[in-house]
């Protein structure tokens, strides 16, 4: 409603030459055309100088920094929250590589004692599920082998009577022919 369109211009223009005729009509454009220019002029000034003691400007200025500065704190704390992640999922990974590593020393050293490394297991299942969420993981192929080898090794550390001992290899192997004859 505010727009004037080209058509209402047309007809404002033809009515202006049947009132002023066509004698007067180019002053009186002047004259309305200088009005205009001194209206917007005038109301440009007022403008600034309710702006100027308002201080439109510096509230405009604060509003912004506000916003930089809320925009800046939702980054800091998605950035916190995503280091907390990374430093949690590290504490997993530092715990499933000391869980693997006891793993290989108790294949590697078939003397350690079975109470000891039920202990470990233990000790570092109490650590894991108090800080491991309640999700269920899959176990890595290390810990599955370990943990299928475990029975094997309490079983052999706990046998009562001696493994017969192997035969003399010198008096089982039958000579090899010389390749002299």
């Amino acid at each position: 409603m505010d727009n004037i369109g080209f058509f209402e211009l047309v007809l404002l223009g033809v009515v202006a030459l049947l009132v002023l005729g066509p004698e007067k009509l180019p002053g009186a454009i002047r004259t309305t055309s200088l009005w205009i220019g001194r209206l917007k002029r005038s109301f440009n000034s007022i403008k600034t100088d309710i702006e100027r003691e308002i201080g439109a400007d510096e509230i405009r200025r604060q509003l912004r920094n506000e916003a930089i500065m809320d925009k800046f704190k939702q980054t800091k704390s998605q950035i916190s929250d995503a280091t907390n992640i990374v430093r949690k999922q590290a504490e997993e990974i530092r715990r499933n590589i000391e869980l693997e590593a006891k793993a290989v020393e108790s294949a590697v050293n078939p003397l350690a004692t079975p109470t000891k490394l039920a202990a470990d297991k233990v000790d570092s299942g109490a650590a894991q599920s108090a800080a491991m969420p309640a999700t269920p993981v899959a176990p890595s192929a290390a810990a599955v082998a370990s943990q299928a080898a475990a029975p094997a090794e309490a079983a052999a550390s706990f046998e009562l009577a001696p493994a017969p001992s192997a035969p003399d290899a010198a008096s089982t192997v039958p000579p090899s022919p010389s390749k002299n004859s």
